[in-house]
């Protein structure tokens, strides 16, 4: 393996290429990205409140629902490790404008298919546009804030995420009452398009870092054989590792806990859209305060690496509270216990500022790639398996803790696999 932040690429020693951009701005470009994150979760999580319709409509059982509900997942997973090289070599500015409308027309169409088929196709779509989210928000953060200041603004970007669920469970179920999933999946999709106009107002004209961060080196790999040798580093293995077992967890929620309301506990799809949206809320709130708390832990000199890797020891473990909640009998002790599970949220930012301290400064956006397209193949198998765990065993409990059991597991990568200093030319 390749030395602790060290990369094949890497051929000198370059400090962090900060943008010199006013701190308003930063912060206003944080704030379209929080508003972008949260379109994109609303827009990728409609389909899981509108699922007991579409299940009626196209006559889909517990197998096609999960294949549906991954569909998303097979382009944005694969997706990631190009989107990432893009990010670290293009114009964020336009890179994110073309594909925010991408996603969002692809979502607006969704509401004219006619088979499982076509929805599929729009899904996948969805997710070709949708892969900027997290190489492009990183890698704009990394452009913008030091080292040791990336918690709070990764964290507060992503919860945008959590939002769009606390959105969802709140404004689409009262949409497909009102209008049926298809006008929903319209007005969502394309109204979202207004938010080109503030992000191509405030984003810096150039939005990206140097052209020439690396010299070029015959004696390293080039094209695929070098982004692919990048998982020989230990720190991105870890990350990568440790990201499938938190996506596991996550996709679980976002994919299955709707469903699980309605099916299981018998509430209606608008008491469940209400519900399901508080635990996504306690995730998403989590989120920029565990990352400032890592900054603050950072800021009065505890090490880095050791610092982020704490709080995400912590989080994780909330996450045991899954088990006994698909045991309970009693709907609210259930919703409450998943409401303590979803404080997993708090690793998130330290997740992110890991990466974008252990990856050179000119791979941030193919690392986060990476990281991605690992955590989203989970997002593929977390649907699949718990659907067939479901049908097979007649019970959500297995799904549950089977996610539990992962995340978990995730917890020996941080720990064990990756190293203990974050890469020389992003020290703290």
């Amino acid at each position: 393996m390749t030395d602790e932040g060290q990369s094949p690429f890497s051929g000198t020693s370059i400090r962090p290429c900060i943008l010199d951009v006013s701190p308003a701005r930063r912060w206003t470009v944080v704030g379209l990205l929080f508003t972008a994150s949260m379109i994109n979760y609303l827009d990728r999580a409609t389909i899981s409140m509108a699922l007991p319709l579409l299940s009626v409509d196209f006559q889909l059982g517990p197998r096609e629902k999960g294949l549906l509900l991954s569909a998303f997942f097979w382009s944005y997973a694969l997706m990631q490790v190009p989107i990432g090289w893009c990010a670290d070599r293009f114009n964020l500015k336009w890179l994110y404008a073309g594909a925010f409308t991408l996603w969002s027309v692809a979502q607006g169409l969704t509401g004219l298919a006619e088979s499982l088929a076509v929805l599929m196709t729009f899904r996948i779509l969805l997710g070709i546009g949708e892969s900027i989210y997290l190489p492009g928000g990183s890698k704009i953060v990394s452009l913008l804030f030091e080292p040791k200041e990336r918690g709070l603004p990764s964290g507060l970007f992503d919860f945008g995420t959590r939002t769009g669920l606390v959105l969802e469970g709140i404004i689409i179920p009262w949409c497909l009452y009102r209008y049926g999933w298809r006008r929903t999946f319209m007005l969502v999709g394309f109204s979202a398009l207004l938010w080109l106009i503030p992000w191509l107002m405030a984003a810096p004209a150039r939005l990206r870092g140097s052209r020439n961060l690396r010299p070029a080196d015959p004696n390293h790999p080039s094209g695929l054989i070098s982004i692919f040798s990048l998982l020989r580093n230990r720190n991105l293995l870890g990350i990568c590792i440790g990201f499938f077992c938190f996506d596991y967890y996550w996709y679980l929620l976002v994919a299955w806990l709707p469903d699980y309301l309605v099916t299981v506990r018998h509430l209606t799809i608008l008491r469940a859209g209400l519900y399901s949206s508080i635990p996504f809320f306690v995730f998403g709130v989590s989120q920029p305060i565990g990352g400032w708390i890592g900054d603050q832990l950072v800021r009065v000199g505890w090490d880095q690496m050791r610092a982020r890797k704490v709080i995400i020891t912590v989080a994780f473990a909330t996450g045991l509270l899954l088990i006994p909640a698909a045991r309970v009998d009693s709907a609210h002790s259930a919703i409450a216990l998943i409401i303590g599970g979803s404080l997993v949220g708090l690793s998130t930012g330290n997740i992110m500022a890991l990466i974008q301290s252990c990856a050179p400064v000119e791979e941030v956006g193919i690392w986060t790639g990476f990281e991605n397209f690992f955590g989203n193949v989970a997002g593929v198998l977390a649907p699949i398996a718990t659907g067939l765990l479901i049908s097979r065993t007649g019970s959500y409990f297995p799904g549950f803790a089977l996610a539990v059991v992962v995340l978990i597991s995730g917890l020996t990568s941080y720990w064990f696999i990756m190293g203990k200093t974050a890469s020389p030319r992003e020290g703290s």
